[in-house]
């Protein structure tokens, strides 16, 4: 595939997650009315936002590695910005400095990503995990969002529901099948030096655990590969399935 090719199918993938991403987040923060069918329309609108968001940060994490527009780097680096801002107010350059040594480092104590005190522990491994990422410039950031939304007539239930609460199961979905199933410590070891095993989930399941980030080690071995593309990507040595 040119690079020309993959940039364009990425930047329209990009595209339609962010627009059905600002579409959905717009309509449930501030037009959503609750009634007697949201017993069943609120999980489902929570679901459907929790996956989007995943889809922002997979949007930008390609965007970090320059797969997402092969050849832009400002483009790359201008949609990673405005997705991971409304994800959750980060800092492109910030996590992309703290990816580089979790590639140079995955599964080891200089990795960022990595919970060298707790490596069989999915509960410490996480709470390290967020708070590594989620600082006091990110809770400024989204305060700051928050009063915004409000005054222009969001609704404070439907900003937890609809933003708050997809954005942290967002993150524990990112956490679980793009870190801690990949990377976890385990009997048998790992493949190779990446210290990454793949989850062997069917097309579908992959896409919606975690838009294919599941894919762990094909991403280690190939991280020019966006994301839509690491199905495809075959390994000499076969997957480590979980």
């Amino acid at each position: 595939m040119t690079a020309a090719r993959q940039a364009a199918v990425g930047l329209a993938l990009a595209a339609a997650i962010l627009a059905a991403w600002s579409g959905l987040h717009g309509w449930a923060v501030f037009w959503h009315q609750w009634g007697e069918n949201d017993w069943w329309r609120a999980p489902l609108l929570v679901m459907a936002q929790t996956w989007l968001s995943v889809g922002l940060f997979i949007v930008a994490h390609d965007a970090i590695h320059g797969s997402l527009a092969p050849g832009w780097p400002r483009l790359n680096a201008a949609v990673g910005q405005i997705c991971v801002a409304l994800y959750a107010g980060f800092s492109l350059h910030s996590l992309a400095a703290a990816h580089r040594r979790h590639h140079a480092e995955p599964g080891r104590d200089g990795d960022p990503d990595f919970h060298p005190a707790a490596p069989h522990r999915f509960a410490a491994w996480f709470l390290g995990f967020f708070r590594h990422y989620f600082g006091w410039r990110e809770l400024a950031v989204l305060s700051v969002a928050t009063a915004a939304w409000l005054c222009l007539g969001a609704r404070p239930l439907n900003l937890v529901a609809f933003w708050a609460l997809p954005a942290l199961l967002s993150a524990l979905q990112l956490f679980t099948f793009g870190t801690w199933l990949p990377h976890r410590h385990a009997e048998g070891g790992f493949a190779d030096e990446h210290r990454a095993r793949s989850l062997d989930y069917p097309w579908a399941l992959s896409l919606l655990a975690c838009f294919h980030f599941g894919r762990h080690r094909e991403h280690h071995c190939r991280p020019e590969v966006p994301w839509w593309r690491l199905p495809a990507v075959k390994l000499q040595a076969d997957r480590d399935p979980v």
